[in-house]
Protein backbone atom coordinates (compact mmCIF):
# COMPACT_ATOMS: atom_id res chain seq x y z
CA UNK A 1 0.00 0.00 0.00
CA UNK A 2 2.73 2.07 0.79
CA UNK A 3 5.86 2.54 -1.53
CA UNK A 4 8.82 4.34 -0.01
CA UNK A 5 11.48 5.84 -2.81
CA UNK A 6 14.37 7.48 -2.20
CA UNK A 7 13.51 8.42 1.66
CA UNK A 8 10.24 10.03 0.89
CA UNK A 9 6.71 7.89 1.48
CA UNK A 10 4.04 7.79 -0.97
CA UNK A 11 0.64 7.70 0.34
CA UNK A 12 -2.16 6.82 -1.84
CA UNK A 13 -5.10 9.05 -2.26
CA UNK A 14 -8.63 7.53 -0.84
CA UNK A 15 -11.70 9.33 -2.48
CA UNK A 16 -14.96 7.74 -2.93
CA UNK A 17 -15.23 6.48 -6.39
CA UNK A 18 -17.64 8.18 -9.18
CA UNK A 19 -19.86 4.84 -9.23
CA UNK A 20 -20.68 4.94 -5.66
CA UNK A 21 -21.36 8.60 -5.37
CA UNK A 22 -23.81 8.57 -7.97
CA UNK A 23 -25.71 5.25 -6.94
CA UNK A 24 -29.61 4.72 -7.02
CA UNK A 25 -28.68 3.84 -3.20
CA UNK A 26 -26.75 7.20 -2.38
CA UNK A 27 -29.45 9.11 -4.27
CA UNK A 28 -32.40 7.30 -3.05
CA UNK A 29 -31.36 7.62 0.78
CA UNK A 30 -30.64 11.22 0.34
CA UNK A 31 -33.91 11.82 -0.94
CA UNK A 32 -35.67 10.44 1.64
CA UNK A 33 -33.94 12.25 4.08
CA UNK A 34 -34.44 15.20 2.52
CA UNK A 35 -36.53 17.74 4.50
CA UNK A 36 -40.23 18.97 3.13
CA UNK A 37 -42.43 21.53 4.39
CA UNK A 38 -41.75 24.14 6.49
CA UNK A 39 -40.35 22.33 9.39
CA UNK A 40 -38.47 19.78 7.46
CA UNK A 41 -41.53 17.12 8.18
CA UNK A 42 -44.18 15.90 6.25
CA UNK A 43 -47.26 18.20 6.90
CA UNK A 44 -49.54 15.14 6.39
CA UNK A 45 -48.03 13.61 9.15
CA UNK A 46 -48.27 16.58 12.01
CA UNK A 47 -51.13 18.03 11.61
CA UNK A 48 -51.50 20.79 14.89
CA UNK A 49 -55.32 19.18 16.25
CA UNK A 50 -57.25 21.26 18.51
CA UNK A 51 -57.44 19.98 22.07
CA UNK A 52 -60.88 20.28 22.09
CA UNK A 53 -61.59 18.10 19.33
CA UNK A 54 -59.31 15.21 20.21
CA UNK A 55 -59.58 13.28 23.53
CA UNK A 56 -58.78 9.55 22.88
CA UNK A 57 -59.78 9.41 19.42
CA UNK A 58 -57.17 7.57 16.80
CA UNK A 59 -55.22 10.94 16.25
CA UNK A 60 -52.10 11.85 18.02
CA UNK A 61 -52.53 15.30 19.40
CA UNK A 62 -49.89 18.07 19.41
CA UNK A 63 -49.25 19.22 22.39
CA UNK A 64 -46.87 22.28 23.38
CA UNK A 65 -45.36 23.68 27.46
CA UNK A 66 -48.67 26.02 27.59
CA UNK A 67 -51.09 22.69 27.05
CA UNK A 68 -48.86 19.85 28.81
CA UNK A 69 -50.18 19.74 32.01
CA UNK A 70 -54.02 19.96 31.31
CA UNK A 71 -53.42 17.30 27.90
CA UNK A 72 -50.86 14.94 29.70
CA UNK A 73 -51.36 15.52 33.60
CA UNK A 74 -54.71 16.34 34.43
CA UNK A 75 -56.13 13.36 31.58
CA UNK A 76 -58.54 10.47 32.90
CA UNK A 77 -57.00 7.98 30.52
CA UNK A 78 -53.54 6.58 30.42
CA UNK A 79 -51.70 8.83 27.93
CA UNK A 80 -48.64 8.27 25.41
CA UNK A 81 -46.66 11.37 25.30
CA UNK A 82 -43.91 10.95 21.90
CA UNK A 83 -40.70 13.50 22.58
CA UNK A 84 -39.70 14.25 19.01
CA UNK A 85 -37.99 17.04 16.88
CA UNK A 86 -38.60 17.66 13.42
CA UNK A 87 -34.41 17.30 12.27
CA UNK A 88 -34.69 13.69 14.00
CA UNK A 89 -34.81 10.78 11.48
CA UNK A 90 -35.30 7.91 13.81
CA UNK A 91 -38.43 10.13 15.11
CA UNK A 92 -39.77 10.25 11.79
CA UNK A 93 -39.32 6.54 11.19
CA UNK A 94 -41.61 5.65 14.62
CA UNK A 95 -44.43 8.48 14.04
CA UNK A 96 -46.35 6.47 11.76
CA UNK A 97 -46.38 4.05 14.45
CA UNK A 98 -46.88 5.97 17.50
CA UNK A 99 -50.04 6.99 14.86
CA UNK A 100 -51.18 3.46 14.07
CA UNK A 101 -51.05 2.78 18.12
CA UNK A 102 -52.79 5.80 18.59
CA UNK A 103 -55.53 4.52 16.42
CA UNK A 104 -55.74 1.12 17.66
CA UNK A 105 -55.87 1.88 21.06
CA UNK A 106 -58.16 4.61 20.94
CA UNK A 107 -61.07 5.11 23.90
CA UNK A 108 -58.46 3.27 25.99
CA UNK A 109 -55.10 5.38 25.39
CA UNK A 110 -54.57 9.03 23.98
CA UNK A 111 -51.87 9.59 22.39
CA UNK A 112 -49.62 12.79 21.95
CA UNK A 113 -46.89 14.20 20.57
CA UNK A 114 -44.76 17.01 21.94
CA UNK A 115 -41.74 18.80 19.75
CA UNK A 116 -38.86 19.29 21.92
CA UNK A 117 -37.82 22.18 20.01
CA UNK A 118 -40.77 24.65 20.06
CA UNK A 119 -41.70 22.91 23.73
CA UNK A 120 -37.92 22.65 25.74
CA UNK A 121 -39.54 23.12 29.03
CA UNK A 122 -41.17 19.69 29.46
CA UNK A 123 -38.82 18.22 27.69
CA UNK A 124 -36.05 19.28 30.30
CA UNK A 125 -38.59 18.72 33.34
CA UNK A 126 -38.36 15.23 32.28
CA UNK A 127 -35.04 14.85 31.92
CA UNK A 128 -34.83 14.07 27.81
CA UNK A 129 -31.82 13.98 26.45
CA UNK A 130 -32.33 11.06 23.68
CA UNK A 131 -34.86 11.55 21.21
CA UNK A 132 -37.23 9.87 20.41
CA UNK A 133 -38.30 9.25 23.48
CA UNK A 134 -41.98 7.29 24.46
CA UNK A 135 -43.04 8.03 28.18
CA UNK A 136 -46.49 6.97 29.43
CA UNK A 137 -48.02 8.80 32.11
CA UNK A 138 -51.31 7.69 34.02
CA UNK A 139 -52.99 10.00 36.79
CA UNK A 140 -50.54 12.56 36.39
CA UNK A 141 -47.28 10.58 36.90
CA UNK A 142 -44.74 8.96 34.86
CA UNK A 143 -44.98 5.43 34.84
CA UNK A 144 -42.87 3.89 31.88
CA UNK A 145 -39.77 5.30 29.44
CA UNK A 146 -39.12 4.12 26.27
CA UNK A 147 -35.83 5.62 24.38
CA UNK A 148 -35.16 5.14 20.84
CA UNK A 149 -36.70 3.79 17.68
CA UNK A 150 -38.13 0.80 18.86
CA UNK A 151 -40.28 -1.89 17.10
CA UNK A 152 -43.83 -2.10 17.52
CA UNK A 153 -44.05 -4.24 19.95
CA UNK A 154 -41.64 -3.32 22.33
CA UNK A 155 -44.40 -0.24 22.60
CA UNK A 156 -47.33 -2.56 22.59
CA UNK A 157 -45.92 -4.51 25.30
CA UNK A 158 -45.41 -1.56 26.98
CA UNK A 159 -49.00 0.39 26.68
CA UNK A 160 -50.28 -3.15 27.84
CA UNK A 161 -48.71 -3.22 31.17
CA UNK A 162 -50.74 0.18 32.06
CA UNK A 163 -54.07 -0.89 30.37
Amino acid sequence: MFSTTSNSIHIPKISASASFRNSSRNRRLSNSARPCGRYGISARRYVAVRAEEVTTSGVPTVVTDATFESEVLQSEVPVLVDFWAPWCGPCRMIAPLIDQLAEEYAGKLKAVKLNTDESPSVATEYGIRSIPTVMIFKGGQKLDTVIGAVPKSTLTGTIEKYL
